[in-house]
């Protein structure tokens, strides 16, 4: 089971996380907690969903402790695609804005949102990772999606106010600049 699913559990927790050393500690930790509990998965068809459930309360059991949380921003970039340099400035600009708006919403819809779209997590996989009924697993993404839509446009209106301000700080550095050569 480790060598089937440890790459995608730390990649997870490196998500959730972003700490790779704590990542992988609490992989780690993921796969003794497994190991310990291993007479209790019913299905084996189900230990993917079994590992991720472990994972995530392990990582939150985590952030709790720390009183942190953050994630790693996912920028939804495709291998083989070469980005311009516009490209990447919008999205790490999108990246900022969409992990701020994600430390916004409540942890479990958080848990949620990156398991079925980071993870590809069926409404069942989902369901046995989160400890929920299937009925709960998809309110809880329901929540998390419609939290992080009014999440990021919060960051957004932030952001478009800062960019707003930055380029009036700078029209009047240049009027100032003016001023200055004009008395020359």
């Amino acid at each position: 089971m480790y060598a089937a699913y440890h790459a995608e559990i730390y990649a997870y927790l490196c998500r959730m996380l972003r700490d790779d050393e704590l990542a992988a500690d609490l992989a780690q930790e993921t796969f003794v907690k497994a190991y310990r509990a291993f007479d209790t998965l019913a299905d084996q068809n189900r230990a993917r969903a079994w590992l991720y459930q472990i994972a995530g309360r392990t990582a939150l059991d985590e952030l709790r402790r720390r009183k942190i949380v953050r994630f790693v921003p996912w920028t939804g970039e495709s291998r083989g695609t070469a980005s311009s340099a516009e490209d990447l400035v919008l999205r790490a600009r999108l990246s900022a804005e969409l992990e701020r708006a994600l430390m916004r919403i409540p942890p479990r819809q958080r848990q949620a949102l990156l398991l079925a779209e980071l993870n590809d997590m069926t409404g069942l996989e989902l369901a046995d990772a989160l400890g929920v009924s299937h009925v709960a697993a998809r309110a809880l993404l329901t929540r998390g999606r419609e939290s992080l839509r009014q999440a990021l446009a919060v960051e957004r209106a932030r952001s478009s106010l800062e960019e707003e301000s930055r380029a009036k700080e700078s029209a009047r550095a240049r009027v100032r600049a003016d001023r200055r050569e004009d008395e020359q």
